[in-house]
């Protein structure tokens, strides 16, 4: 019964949560996509596959932060990772765009993804979605973080970031999974927001 009154009360606010956000933010997202046309070419929006709940790929939408041709010179790039794990990435990412570098520390970045989130293929608290190559070198135990929908915050982002190796991230994600709820899920959007005006002790 709890599981259905979570799942419920999850859904509700990930509908309100991502409508109220699209509407506040909607002059953010026009500032932003006209510095990111008059910084670089390229599109506005970047979309990529990822992968959410049970496994299932799907469209995850970002404000194009990096030059165009990303992808492609990533592949030069992969001896220079200072990730461990399957995840790629850099501090000094060369691919990085000047506005891509502001709108990547602050996360304005991922705020396209509250319609992922109002579609009902992320949720606003829930493990990063992954690419379908990382999942692919998962081991078994880090598969359970797919039983939930993937979300915009979690653990991770109030935790560390990059300062946390790629095994402690997934312990992390695989403890939401196993202690989600209703005030857990408050606890870490007002963390989250904190925490973009600067205040690290918020939690």
């Amino acid at each position: 019964m709890k599981k259905i009154v979570y799942s419920i009360f999850k859904r509700t606010m990930d509908i309100f949560g991502s409508i109220i956000g699209i509407i506040l933010l909607s002059p953010v997202f026009l500032i932003v996509a006209i510095l990111i046309k008059l910084d670089s070419k390229g599109k506005v929006l970047f979309s990529q596959r990822r992968v959410g709940l049970n496994g299932k790929e799907f469209e995850i939408y970002k404000f194009r932060s990096m030059v165009e041709d990303a992808e492609e010179l990533k592949k030069l790039l992969k001896d220079k990772n200072e990730m461990s794990g399957p995840m790629f990435k850099i501090k000094q990412d060369p691919r990085i765009t000047n506005v891509g570098k502001f709108i990547r520390k602050t996360s304005i970045d991922e705020l396209p993804q509250l319609l992922n989130v109002l579609k009902g293929e992320m949720s606003l608290v829930g493990p990063r979605p992954s690419l379908p190559s990382e999942v692919k070198n998962f081991e078994p135990w880090m598969l359970k973080r797919l039983e939930v929908k993937p979300g915009l915050t979690c653990y991770w982002q109030v935790s560390g970031r990059n300062n946390i190796s790629f095994n402690e991230w997934m312990e992390l994600d695989v403890k939401y999974v196993n202690e989600g709820n209703i005030l857990l899920d408050i606890r870490l959007i007002f963390k989250t927001i904190f925490l973009l005006f600067g205040d690290n002790n918020a939690y």
